[in-house]
């Protein structure tokens, strides 16, 4: 039988479908391309934790207040 897709017998359907989620892992991706790109001018993998607290610090709010805008449309 093929995979399960109702969030009821498989939680993980349900979860992966919720706004929640799909915020968390675009925050996630966004973090992992610039630990590459920081990784990449330092020569070196700068690691997961450093590259979230540079994130953290230097881009995370202005990519929540554009990644809003571009959600509702452009509208404030």
């Amino acid at each position: 039988m093929g995979q399960s897709t109702d969030p009821i017998r498989d939680p993980r359907v349900y979860l992966e479908n919720t706004s929640l989620y799909r915020e968390f892992q675009a925050e996630r991706d966004e973090i992992l391309r610039h630990k590459w790109i920081e990784s990449e001018k330092n020569g070196r993998d700068v690691g997961f934790e450093a590259a979230l607290t540079d994130w953290i610090a230097k881009h995370r709010s202005g990519w929540r207040r554009g990644r809003q805008c571009t959600l509702s449309g452009g509208r404030r």
